[in-house]
């Protein structure tokens, strides 16, 4: 009987509590409306003649997207006004399309909607001219049942989705919905680093925004690469991440032969004009070679990381204990994506002479005291 009590009572408070954030969130939901309303009845008034004779603004606090809709039927741009602003999104209207090419240039849209039919300049060429002045802007074709074929056409020169009229509120608001994610979710994959597996060579051509990691090597997270020769023996050197973010080496401190490390110590020390780093040993073990030609050209670093720049040969001493700890293949491209953004958002951007090299010693490559690699 307690126990049933007790279920009873645990119910009932999970669902007063959904109740009470349900009812909170309708509130504030109905409160943000209502302003949005009382922007709205007051903007449209507002004039705005100096940037286009026939354009309406209405701005809203914080808003999801900034739209730019140009039809010569004002009761459609009426239309799109109280039902975008309401569903929050700060809306500019006008009537021409030359009206509207000019605001593109002047402003940070994220949409353009453009009817098919307008007198002086119609939908496709506003298409084209508004992809020419802005590639980022998503432009919507507005369009009639007549004119769906015309309006599929634009597709190819840019414009990414149309949507039919007459539309009901509930149908417009439900469309700016969906190219919202869209074009969020295409934002999102634009911001994610490129980054490919590929032959060690391959990495002296690839282009400065992408990112390669060596196919067939292993990685450690302190950003030492491994590769396992015929003989069982290790080559390592520096990843395509490190070579990016310190831009160009000055000198590289190899490590001496025949000296034994473990897993964690310092195996190497690259030196530039903004300081040193020290690149963690990947693997314990012992050092058989290494690479001189980077005495007298340490520039093979970062011109070569997976082929010239190689920067030492090694006999592991627990290869096949201390093997699984390295990443290779796919997960390698997933910690290389969340490692440079962590990069990005801690730091200025990777480029040569903006980085505090011992910030990024501390923070990415994890050398110190037996760190984890």
């Amino acid at each position: 009987m307690t126990a049933l009590l007790i279920l009873f009572m645990f119910v009932a408070f999970v669902g007063i509590d959904f109740l009470v954030r349900t009812s909170l969130r309708r509130m504030r939901e109905k409160r943000e409306r209502q302003a949005r309303e009382a922007v709205l009845n007051t903007a449209i008034h507002l004039d705005f003649t100096y940037e286009a004779k026939s354009l309406k603004r209405v701005e809203v606090p914080n808003p999801k997207a900034r739209i730019l809709a140009v039809d010569d039927e004002a009761v459609v741009l009426d239309s799109f006004r109280r039902i975008l602003v309401l569903e929050g999104f700060s809306v500019d209207t006008v009537e021409h399309g030359p009206e509207a090419l000019g605001l593109i240039q002047r402003h940070d849209y994220d949409f353009l909607f453009t009817d098919l039919k307008m007198p002086d300049m119609d939908g496709v060429d506003v298409v084209k001219a508004a992809k020419h002045l802005r590639p980022d802007l998503d432009v919507v074709v507005i369009t009639g049942y007549g004119s769906i074929d015309t309006a599929v056409q634009t597709l190819q020169f840019g414009a990414c989705e149309y949507v039919q009229k007459p539309f009901t509120a509930d149908e417009l608001a439900e469309f700016a919905k969906k190219i919202l994610i869209k074009r969020e979710a295409r934002l999102e994959a634009q911001r994610r680093p490129n980054v490919r597996v590929v032959a060690p060579e391959m990495a002296e051509v690839l282009s400065a925004s992408e990112f390669c990691v060596p196919g067939g090597a292993f990685l450690s997270t302190g950003h030492a690469w491994v590769r396992i020769e015929p003989e069982g023996q290790i080559r390592v050197g520096i990843d395509d991440f490190v070579r990016k973010a310190l831009g160009s080496v000055k000198g590289v401190v190899l490590p001496e032969r025949g000296k034994t490390v473990r897993k964690g110590d310092i195996l190497f020390t690259l030196k530039g004009a903004s300081g040193e780093v020290h690149v963690a040993a990947p693997l314990s073990g012992s050092v058989e070679h290494h690479n001189e030609g980077l005495l007298s050209s340490p520039s093979d670093l970062m011109h070569s990381p997976y082929d010239r720049g190689w920067v030492c040969l090694m006999t592991p001493s627990d290869l096949a204990g201390e093997l699984a700890a390295l990443k290779i293949g796919q997960p390698v491209i997933d910690w290389y994506q969340e490692e440079i953004t962590r990069f990005r958002t801690a730091e200025t951007p990777l480029a040569a002479g903006t980085l505090d090299w011992s910030t990024f010693e501390k923070q990415f490559l994890g050398q110190g005291e037996h760190a984890p690699v």
